[in-house]
């Protein structure tokens, strides 16, 4: 009885092994891009933990620069802004200039993160699901203080 119980449950796991293989084949790319991610981003989580630690111990990391890389925060939320208005504005004529007005505001975002210490993953995603991240970037950027909106917008949407 177990013999026949065994040969019977082979011959299924024989009949179903190349619906698996043609299954794990036409997956295969998502699937290494997921893994892909998420080591990428348990990396950066896990490097975050680690030079908060050595601050908090009171033993600066060496990683963590004295005098701030790139433009002041002023700066960059003042390009924001400027670029928001763009893509809003004269980028909707051709697409070209959209793709151009969108990258670079994607890397003021960046940029804005890198300066406030908010959490982005804008260079990992595509399509929508970078603009709902692009949303939630610009979220915590106005929660952490900086000003996203020129305030003629915010009077205007107030009256409307």
């Amino acid at each position: 009885m177990v013999r026949a119980l065994v040969v019977i449950v082979a011959m299924v796991a024989l009949a179903f092994l190349p619906c698996a293989v043609a299954l794990l084949i036409t997956h295969a790319d998502e699937l290494a891009e997921r893994v892909w991610r998420a080591c990428r981003r348990g990396c950066r989580r896990a490097y975050a933990r680690a030079v908060d630690y050595k601050v908090m111990r009171g033993r600066p990391s060496k990683t963590l620069p004295e005098v701030p890389n790139g433009p002041p925060i002023e700066q960059v939320a003042a390009d924001l802004r400027r670029l928001s208005r763009q893509r809003l504005g004269i980028a909707m004529r051709s697409t070209v200039w959209f793709a151009a007005v969108q990258r670079a505001y994607d890397e003021r975002l960046q940029q804005a993160c890198l300066s406030l210490g908010v959490d982005q993953h804008l260079p990992d995603l595509d399509g929508l699901d970078r603009d709902i991240e692009r949303v939630r970037i610009e979220g915590e950027l106005q929660a952490a203080g900086l000003v996203l909106g020129s305030v003629d917008a915010d009077r205007r949407q107030d009256h409307c």
